[in-house]
């Protein structure tokens, strides 16, 4: 089972079902995914649900929380998809034998496999996997069934250029092995660092910090979609999501792909800035007292 929100989404074999859990005591079934052969995992990032089953690595478009619905062009095919981790642009599936399936899902509706990592045969019976970073690295911890627990450094500033930004491709590389008594065949979720919010605006954890609370669902949504009431994006409503367009500069003229010509705003100019002499403060500081022998 996995939570998004107040929904919980369990696979199981009649597919991955949702149920409503607003009231904890009297949870309602929202609907059953039937488009899964076996599903295995169910993890979550913004509007999207990415689900791991016999056919490989599918997605489900959650932007109506209640009305999940599958992508059937995003899907991924795997042969051993097991558990997986969704950090950023790359979702990570443990792989079986075939080890660690890296995938690019920038655009969740359009994914593909970016590389496929096995340390040279080493990652064979790959289980689990979980994300995690320190500083400016990061890295995969790997339940590798019959040879424990792996760790593989997926990004450091000495082997990834750009590690400071915001996805850099990974590098992957195994560094560390450790035997288990028996098959590792899962890693626990770490700790979480500072502030922690899910897609419906719940609060889930918070380490040390000052500030603002998390977004509610009707927050967050008024940066993703347009509103309804006509008054601007800083409304809340349920229209349609906000789109994107390459833009091509041509011939002097700046337009979208599509055509729309793009006027550039002009700039402000900005106000002299008058000239601020010096002077002297208006209290004298007071000498440093001498200390006495």
């Amino acid at each position: 089972m996995a939570l998004h929100g107040h929904h919980a989404y369990i696979s199981c074999d009649a597919g991955v079902v949702v149920l409503d859990l607003d009231n904890p005591l009297k949870p309602k079934h929202v609907t059953t995914l039937t488009n899964f052969s076996q599903p295995r995992k169910v993890a979550f990032q913004f509007r999207y649900g990415f689900v791991t089953d016999d056919d490989g690595l599918k997605i489900v478009d959650l932007t109506e929380p209640t009305r999940p619905i599958p992508i059937p062009r995003a899907t991924v095919r795997l042969n051993h998809a097991g558990r997986l981790y969704v950090a950023r642009t790359y979702a990570y599936v443990a792989n079986g034998p075939q080890g660690l399936a890296i995938i690019d899902v920038e655009n969740p509706e359009r994914p593909f496999i970016d590389q496929m990592f096995n340390a040279g045969g080493a990652l064979n019976d790959t289980r689990a996997v979980q994300i995690g970073s320190v500083n400016a690295s990061q890295f995969a911890l790997v339940a590798d069934g019959k040879n424990g627990l792996r760790v593989v450094q997926l990004i450091s500033p000495d082997t990834v250029p750009g590690a400071q930004g915001f996805s850099p491709r990974p590098s992957p590389k195994l560094i560390a092995t450790y035997p288990t008594k028996g098959e590792a065949i899962c890693v626990s979720r770490g700790l979480e660092r500072d502030r922690v919010v899910d897609e419906t605006g719940g609060q889930t954890v918070v380490f040390g910090r000052r500030g603002a609370r998390p977004f509610h669902l009707d927050e967050m949504e008024r940066f993703y979609r347009t509103s309804t009431s006509g008054e601007g994006k800083n409304v809340a409503g349920k229209g349609e999501l906000y789109r994107v367009e390459d833009v091509l500069l041509s011939g002097g003229i700046l337009q979208t792909k599509s055509g729309t010509i793009l006027t550039p705003l002009e700039m402000p100019t900005p106000s002299p800035t008058p000239m601020i002499s010096p002077s002297e403060p208006a209290i004298e500081p007071s000498a440093i007292p001498r200390a006495t022998p």
